[in-house]
């Protein structure tokens, strides 16, 4: 065995988790698997005698590639968002966008929501240390800055990903229990559950950008926006709870990008009425936060921490 084939099989016993944490850094398969790769290119150009600790060492680098990457994104002008909400992608197998979804499916896609919008080193530092237990000291040198500071960074980003609810607890447990029904019933085009919930004058608006043409922006009424509801079953599936300025919304994030985002109003314990918020300028305003305590996230490789 020559010296690059058995630095090569070391380097694949780091793969899943340089992947893992590439994924939460990114929330792009296809870009963490780039980062990945670029991390083996790293290391075959060093002189790996010199490194005691392959595992540390590799993380290091994969986090300053994934930085950088994140560094160049915010640089350049914002992608369209919500221009048209996708039907669903088929899940087969082979790379492609249905990775993206599956990498969703398994990460959350609210949290890779709201990951997406801290800054750059707000994001590695939250990363590393709230997800995978890396210590502020070794986080410091990545983000440039005294471990201190790092430790700030990362409490920012953590206030940001819980966020602050707008209402007392006892109403916003309301709001969610009358969402999660609403979303569950949505996902399976339930007609009766979704009558269930709903007041009776209820009212769905919607901007243009969230609808397939020719579907009304605005419903009125438990049966109609129901029925509309059902029509739109499939893309449900997108759909997570979080917190929308404050209060008990939903984001609808088929690839972990978010695509649109709804509010509720729940009185009663009933929706009397919600909002799909699709144009982009709308969704950039809105302050988003994960709902509740944080479960473990799934990775698609070992390595991931529950958030503390």
């Amino acid at each position: 065995m020559d010296e690059l084939t058995g630095l090569a099989e070391r380097f694949e016993e780091s793969r899943g988790p340089l992947l893992a944490v590439s994924c939460r850094m990114l929330g792009s398969l296809s870009e963490a698997e780039d980062a990945v790769q670029e991390a083996w290119l790293r290391l075959s150009r060093s002189d790996a005698e010199g490194i005691d600790n392959l595992a540390a060492w590799l993380r290091t680098v994969v986090s300053r590639i994934c930085l950088d990457m994140l560094r160049a994104r915010a640089a350049r002008p914002e992608e369209p968002v919500g221009q048209q909400l996708p039907d669903p992608l088929p899940l087969e197998d082979g790379a492609g966008p249905e990775d993206e979804v599956l990498l969703a499916d398994s990460v959350g896609r609210a949290l890779l929501v709201v990951l997406d919008t801290l800054g750059p080193a707000e994001r590695v530092a939250f990363v590393l240390h709230d997800m995978f237990a890396v210590p502020f000291e070794q986080i410091a040198p990545l983000v440039e800055r005294s471990p201190v500071a790092t430790k700030k960074l990362a409490s920012r980003a953590r206030q940001r990903v819980r966020g602050t609810p707008a209402v007392p607890a006892a109403e916003l447990a309301e709001q969610r229990a009358a969402v999660e029904a609403f979303l569950s019933a949505a996902r399976g085009g339930d007609l009766a559950g979704l009558l269930e919930v709903l007041a009776p004058d209820v009212v769905r608006s919607a901007d243009p950008a969230a609808l397939p043409a020719g579907v009304p922006a605005r419903l009125r009424g438990a049966d109609a926006v129901a029925r509309g509801t059902v029509l739109l079953a499939q893309r449900s599936r997108y759909a997570q709870t979080a917190l929308v300025n404050g209060a008990v919304g939903a984001v609808l994030a088929p690839d972990g990008r978010l695509r649109a985002a709804l509010t509720f109003t729940v009185e009663g314990g009933r929706i009397a009425a919600y909002k799909v918020i699709a144009d982009p300028a709308r969704l950039a305003g809105l302050e988003l936060a994960l709902l509740g305590p944080v479960p473990p996230a799934a990775a698609p490789g070992p390595g991931s921490q529950q958030l503390a």
